[in-house]
């Protein structure tokens, strides 16, 4: 029984595939990475500005025995994201799994915030999920199988003062999704949502220890997410695991909403 068990978890549930993910040279989308490479995928990641760090994951990425690439591109900009998914299918030869976790915060109150920092949150956010969405969709189309992973938040299903930008991306996220989901499931195309409540990346280690602390008390499971909680979640939705699985919001945040 227990070789059953080990041979279980020693298995690759992505082997062979190839995933795009936006936004992955840091935080949740490394994760991502690092635990679809593991599991046997090969890795096409965007990043915008951190060339180093991109460098840096690829080369990492490599070593495990995958074929990894970095890709400077701005999922936001409608013709970058076609030349990236060309560029996929050429260095790649396929795209099974789209992860749409590139994103940005403009956070303020509605009374203070601009009509610039509004624009932007929609654009990098929510823009960048059709943009990519529509560029792999003739591939996945043509292979008649793929599954799209939208970076969506709690905040995108509860709401949250100071940030009607960012909370109006992550809802528009979730619809997208669910259209996307009745549009392309006859062809075998699942497209699902993971909301993250709490994660705890680099970004978050630089806020005050008291602030933070005090939102992992609220929280449940009493403690704050890792980018390998939300990577595992991924993995499901990846995977033939979740082959029957489309149009849904899978909450990764320990009981926030519960």
């Amino acid at each position: 029984m227990t070789n059953q068990i080990d041979k279980r978890y020693e298995m690759k549930l992505l082997e062979g595939k190839t995933i795009i993910i936006t936004g992955a040279s840091r935080g949740i989308g490394k994760g991502i990475a690092e635990v679809f490479a593991d599991h046997g995928a090969n890795v096409a990641f965007t990043y915008s500005s951190s060339v180093e760090a991109a460098n840096q994951l690829e080369t990492h990425l490599n070593a495990k025995g995958i074929k990894a690439k970095g890709y400077q591109s701005n999922a936001a900009d409608f013709q970058q994201a076609q030349d990236l998914a060309a560029a996929v299918v050429e260095d790649f030869g396929s795209i099974d799994v789209l992860i749409n976790n590139a994103g940005i915060t403009k956070d303020n109150l509605l009374m203070r915030i601009s009509e610039e920092d509004f624009d932007k949150v929609i654009e990098v956010n929510l823009k960048s999920v059709f943009n990519m969405t529509k560029a792999v969709q003739r591939t996945m189309l043509k292979q008649r199988k793929g599954s799209i992973i939208n970076m969506s938040s709690v905040v995108g299903v509860k709401g949250n003062a100071g940030q009607t930008n960012y909370a109006a991306s992550k809802a528009g996220i979730i619809g997208f999704s669910k259209s996307v989901a009745l549009e392309l499931g006859s062809r075998n195309i699942r497209s699902n949502v993971i909301a993250p409540g709490f994660i705890e990346t680099e970004m978050t280690a630089k806020l005050n220890e008291d602030v933070v602390q005090g939102w992992r008390d609220a929280i449940p499971l009493k403690r704050g997410g890792t980018p390998e909680d939300v990577a595992n979640a991924c993995l499901f939705l990846a995977s033939d695991l979740s082959a029957y699985v489309t149009g849904q919001v899978l909450n990764v945040d320990g009981g926030m909403l519960t």
